[in-house]
């Protein structure tokens, strides 16, 4: 789990409590005999519907609309399950700057301690990239560890005036706004304009947001600073990157029972979590 649940979700649909998540870890028990896998073997992934979910001890996964790898032995279970959805966002943005930053070029990361945020610092630090990050104070030194270069303290630190001093190639936006657009030549969020924690973020809000819509149009007519508020995309091959990861930096920041699914999603929705909440289902 990653992000808060909406207070809006259609609860007659969509239950508030369970029936929801796309990314997973768990065993296999019956394979098609085209899915690429056996029964017994131990994966984790990605999928997407909106009337089931992850958060179920038993998940019926489409392996051609999905994403789903087979998980190594010396990875736990939680580390798993946590990976997939961060990640592939984490890496999807990566791939909307890659073209415009040279090796060891700057990079601006907005939220390096969220969660998606900590796999962006990694990615770029990867590829040599300097950047400036922002993050609360007592933050400072785990997005370091993660890869950031600069750090600024969203709580008392000027923001904008930092990253224009800064001067970085490109802004990866994680927690949304508008104070940073335009301050590079390229800018990618994966939240859009929101600014609370209620109301929806994403790709989806092109929907009913003409400025992110004129933003866009303008930027790829060259008319103004290259912007897209883009989704997380599910592709195998970078999911496959996290096999070798430094187990170290799969970030959780707790784990819950199948029975306090209520409690994990209170602490997501707190908006304090570092890392992802994890709830594991234990089979009877």
């Amino acid at each position: 789990m990653n992000f808060p649940v909406w207070k809006y979700l259609p609860s007659p649909w969509i239950s508030p409590d369970k029936g929801i998540g796309e990314d997973f870890s768990g065993i296999v028990e019956a394979a098609g005999k085209d899915s690429g896998f056996d029964v017994g073997d131990e994966v984790y992934g990605i999928t997407f519907t909106l009337t089931g979910g992850t958060l179920q001890e038993v998940i019926a996964i489409n392996t051609k609309s999905s994403v789903v790898v087979k998980k190594p032995k010396e990875m736990s279970w939680e580390q798993a399950a946590a990976l997939p959805l961060v990640w592939l966002t984490a890496r999807t943005t990566i791939a909307h700057v890659e073209s415009h930053i040279k090796s060891s070029g700057r990079l601006t990361v907005l939220g390096g301690s969220s969660a998606v945020g900590t796999y962006v610092l990694q990615l770029a630090s990867q590829r040599g990239w300097e950047v400036l990050t922002t993050c609360s104070s007592r933050n400072t030194e785990f997005v370091k560890s993660m890869g950031a270069t600069s750090v600024v303290d969203y709580n008392t630190d000027d923001v904008a005036q930092a990253v224009r001093d800064f001067g970085p190639a490109a802004i990866i936006d994680c927690v949304g706004g508008t104070s940073c657009i335009g301050l590079a030549k390229r800018y990618v969020t994966i939240v859009g304009d929101k600014t609370g924690r209620d109301s929806m973020g994403g790709a989806a809000i092109y929907l009913w947001n003409p400025k992110m819509v004129i933003r866009t149009l303008l930027g790829k007519m060259n008319l103004g600073a290259s912007y897209d508020c883009v989704n997380l995309e599910f592709r195998k091959e970078w999911l496959e990157e996290t096999l070798n990861l430094d187990r170290s930096k799969i970030i959780i920041d707790s784990t819950w029972g199948f029975d306090q699914v209520k409690e994990a999603f209170a602490k997501l929705n707190t908006g304090r979590a570092r890392g992802k909440v994890v709830v594991k289902v234990c089979l009877k």
